[in-house]
């Protein structure tokens, strides 16, 4: 990445220089004659050039006979090409193609179901309000020229690693496609497929193409968390000049905007590609698809989120971690400068950091999340419609009977293959359980841009007071979004998953919503007390600081420890109560067994997110707020100021460690549904029963302690990256401090774009290894003990050690992640908590012991390892293939229900489903979960 650089004036005095106020009516102070923080303008003029030559050779002026130009460190902004090319193309165009591309997605809408049109037309109505926020925030002014050629530096640094970043992930994610093509162009076609006439060329190709597209929209999930954050840290910081409400209301909509953006682009991503599919391959129609089979196509869509998500978190962790480690331990422990401190070599990568770490790889990451659940929640919905045959549509094509619209009441027997139709049709139409994940998402849209908007500014100037807390501001509009949250999720429950067949069953699932709806709300509620200065364990952690390091370091663990209890204890309630809610909804299949319990747990986790777009707007007004409180401390603004933006950077510590805490607490939910489900494959795929797995059997057992062990793996890989380009970074800034020492007396700039470079080029090198550890595992561990099941006559063994593997790893890496999250966010306030004035306040013996339990605040959370592992794990099949013609099996007696060229179980055109077993290699399988398969 081209080294850009920050430049700095200096001084014949030490003492740092301060800007007053804008209108405060009194001249800039002149300090040697002129400003040590000379502001550029955006302007490359012959001026500034000359500007230039003169700092160099120190030959400058009175401050007053000389105009207040800086040379512009910005070498050109980067845009995107994709834009370049609308901007070059006449606007009536622009308009026309838009038109013409709204057209389309409506009119494939609307051949597939109104609840596709209202999904389209809410995702739609939301990204025109993420525009009007977009204008509404760049309206506002970006402050004194200082503040701007600061910012500049910052965006310049976040987008040149984006742009080196996602251009690495890019030719992994072509290369990784070209193994899922060869993958399936060679493996055997699925009893779906060969049901529909699905071919696997169109199955390759098809999977292949939903997992470029997911790839590219959570590529531009991150970059839209990058853009506006670059752009918004400038306009917080001089709106805290005026109005601390101001500032929190741009930083909040700011965040609001990239939240809309994200979960629309999830839902309205996965709405199209269902559409499209819906429409292209005819589904429903005699021969076709089925549609409780077309979620099935999707899955390459939320992996190829998935992939991106893992190295953009990788990467921008790697870089925002090691920056700011190495920004603190030499600026504030070793030099004793304040944080933020223009003389620090560092500081740029710190903020830039704060961009690409924070926002743009937190905005794949949600991307990733929310695509996977409304998937997994899809498969999962029409799968147990179809298995308790929920009624509707009348699927035997060619039937005159007339139904009038109305629901039949009638059953249908099966007796030995055959159909006894007793009165009209059985009605079986399972879409409203299909979509009712996208009706919840676009709901979630609709009441988080209602609790942006409750987030009003005021005239009021000034610090907050004790009636102004932020975080308060913040909790009252996530309340309005949770009670908005129970009316629009019980709505939602009444419209999709009401049936005769069972007339509480919406109630029952409501009732699961809202217990993910009160985890969520708890689950924030904890992180905030574990993290929040305001709170006992972050006061306790900041006075275990003032008998040194140490101390400081054993109560910052022991509180992570801590507070992995309270977190696990909700979900363990959650998935109980979610699953028997479900169970007991009245829904049960041929047998008379329920059937509901494993979407109740889905539900539940659906509930959990139904607030999403709101508490991803609390996360990105983190590294927003932080950023401005280190536009505000480079520029030298008042203390005033910087107090505003240091209140709002510590909520926004609390915020970070709170969205991640949620994301936790969601992803465990999900967790038990997702191993049922890779349990449900590997029974479809081998043709027996896989119910449970034995961890008394050693290699099962093994398989655990693999699980386990990769999570710590994981982490010490991801540790030890951190730590490497830190000491990069702390050696380069050390280096600059001994050859340059006027920099601390300001008569020398610092080179900030050597450390950027440093720490961009260190980020990706390092991400590799972590990031193949998690896709390779899997795969190597199903594979090796696949191969040792087929010598000891164990057929499913690689399957149980996978399932064992998972389920310890997933167990594992949920309590690792609660504690590295709320520890490192307890570690960040305890340092807050004594820069207020506290315990000695900052430069005090107890600050640089805080300061150094804030570098360990950096350890990376391993929450993209346990997700991403479990989705590859899916990906392993250890079993035996379904036996073909199982109509050659005289001792079936659904033979005659059998097509000869298909595979027992999905080919039965009348949808027969059973459990008997009549022959080793003639079962089927009671419920098909294709959960993210390769």
């Amino acid at each position: 990445m081209e080294k850009k650089e920050l430049q700095v004036g200096f001084s014949v005095q030490q003492k740092p220089f301060k800007i007053q106020r804008p209108g405060s009516g009194g001249d800039l102070p002149q300090i040697g004659g002129f400003n040590p923080f000379p502001v550029a303008r955006r302007s490359n003029s012959s001026h500034a050039i000359a500007m230039d030559d003169d700092m160099e050779s120190g030959n400058l002026g009175p401050y007053k006979d000389r105009p207040r130009t800086f040379p512009n460190m910005r070498s050109k902004p980067y845009t995107p090409l994709i834009f370049r090319i609308l901007m070059r193309m006449n606007i009536r165009v622009v308009f026309i193609l838009v038109l013409l591309g709204l057209g389309a997605v409506f009119y494939v809408g609307a051949r597939t179901s109104p609840i596709i049109v209202f999904v389209f037309t809410v995702c739609i109505i939301s990204f025109l309000i993420s525009i009007y926020l977009t204008k509404w925030v760049l309206s506002k002014d970006e402050g004194p020229p200082e503040m701007v050629q600061i910012s500049d530096a910052i965006r310049d640094g976040a987008e040149g690693f984006f742009r080196t970043q996602y251009g690495t992930i890019s030719k992994m994610a072509v290369l990784l496609a070209l193994v899922i093509l060869g993958i399936y162009l060679f493996r055997s076609t699925t009893p779906q497929q060969e049901s529909s006439g699905l071919g696997r060329y169109t199955s390759a190709f098809i999977t292949v193409a939903s997992f470029l597209l997911g790839a590219v929209c959570s590529g531009i999930a991150g970059y839209v968390g990058m853009w506006v954050s670059v752009r918004a840290n400038v306009r917080v910081s001089s709106a805290a000049r005026r109005s601390a409400r101001e500032a929190l209301q741009i930083a909040v909509r700011a965040g609001g905007f990239s939240a809309i953006v994200v979960v629309g682009m999830a839902v309205i991503g996965v709405a199209i590609l269902y559409a499209t599919f819906y429409v292209w391959l005819g589904v429903d129609s005699p021969g076709s698809m089925k549609v409780t089979d077309l979620p099935l196509l999707l899955v390459g869509y939320g992996f190829g989120a998935s992939f991106v998500a893992l190295f953009a978190q990788l990467g921008g962790g790697i870089y925002t971690k090691a920056a700011d480690v190495g920004a603190d331990l030499v600026g504030k422990v070793e030099q004793g400068i304040p944080e933020d401190d223009p003389r620090n070599p560092a500081v740029i990568a710190d903020l830039v950091g704060d961009n690409v770490g924070d926002c743009a790889a937190r905005g794949a990451d949600l991307f990733e999340s929310i695509a996977a659940e409304i998937i997994s929640a899809m498969i999962l919905g029409g799968t147990m419609a179809q298995r308790c045959k929920i009624e509707g549509k009348c699927p035997f094509y060619g039937c005159d009977s007339d139904h009038g619209g109305s629901i039949s009441e009638q059953r249908q027997s099966i007796f030995r293959g055959q159909y006894e139709m007793i009165g009209t049709c059985n009605i079986f139409d399972p879409s409203g359980f299909i979509l009712f994940p996208l009706v919840v998402h676009s709901f979630d849209l609709v009441i988080s841009t209602v609790g942006i908007f409750s987030i009003r500014g005021t005239r009021d100037t000034g610090s907050i007071g004790a009636t102004e807390d932020p975080m308060a501001i913040l909790q009252k509009g996530y309340s309005i979004t949770i009670l908005l949250a129970v009316v629009t999720f019980g709505l939602s429950t009444r419209w999709m998953l009401y049936t005769e067949q069972a007339p509480s069953a919406w109630l029952h699932f409501a009732l699961c919503g809202l217990v993910g709806i009160m985890t969520a709300y708890v689950f924030v509620w904890i992180t905030k007390y574990y993290t929040d200065y305001k709170h006992e364990p972050v006061r306790t952690l900041a006075l275990s600081s003032s008998t040194g390091h140490g101390t400081n370091i054993i109560a910052g663990i022991s509180l992570g420890l801590e507070s992995t209890a309270l977190p696990v204890l909700v979900i363990s309630a959650s998935i109980v109560s979610a699953f028997w809610l479900g169970r007991t909804s009245g829904l049960v299949d041929d047998a008379g067994n329920p059937t509901g319990g494993l979407f109740g747990t889905a539900v539940a986790t659906m509930g959990m997110l139904s607030t999403a777009a709101y508490v991803l707007t609390m996360d990105m007004f983190g590294p927003i707020a932080d950023n401005a409180g280190g536009i505000v401390e480079m520029s030298q603004q008042p203390e005033s100021v910087r107090e505003i933006t240091d209140l709002l950077d510590a909520v926004g510590n609390t915020t970070k460690a709170t969205t991640k805490g949620f994301a936790i607490g969601s992803a465990a939910l999900a967790s038990f549904l997702l191993f049922s489900a890779y349990m449900d494959e590997v029974a479809a795929f081998a043709h027996v029963p896989f119910t449970q797995v034995d961890i008394a059997i050693p290699e099962v057992f093994v398989g655990g302690l693999l699980g386990s062990m990769l999570i710590f793996l994981f982490s010490a890989w991801a540790c030890s990256a951190v730590g490497r380009t830190a000491q990069e970074v702390v050696n380069e800034v050390r280096r600059q401090f001994i050859e340059r020492p006027g920099i601390m007396e300001y008569k020398e700039k610092p080179d900030y774009g050597r450390c950027v470079a440093i720490v961009a080029s260190a980020s990706l090198r390092e991400m590799i290894k972590p990031g193949a550890l998690a896709i390779v595992s899997p795969i190597a561990v199903g594979l090796v003990f696949r191969i040792l099941g087929y010598y000891t006559g164990q057929p499913l063994l690689g399957a149980k050690v996978v399932a064992s593997m998972l389920m310890f790893a997933t167990v594992s890496g949920i309590l690792m992640a609660l504690f590295l999250n709320t520890a490192g966010g307890a570690w960040d306030n305890a340092k807050k908590y004594i820069e207020t004035g506290a315990l000695g306040g900052k430069g005090s013996d107890c600050h640089k012991a805080a300061v150094t339990g804030d570098t360990l605040s950096c350890l990376p959370s391993v929450m993209m390892f346990i997700f991403y592992g479990r989705d590859v794990g899916l990906a392993v099949m250890c079993g035996r293939p379904i036996q073909r013609h199982c109509g050659a099996f005289s001792s079936c007696p659904y033979q005659n229900a059998c097509n000869n060229n298909s595979r027992h179980g999905s080919c039965l055109s009348l949808r027969v489903v059973h459990n008997e077993v009549y022959s080793p290699d003639c079962t089927i399988s009671l419920y098909y979960s294709y959960l993210l398969r390769m």
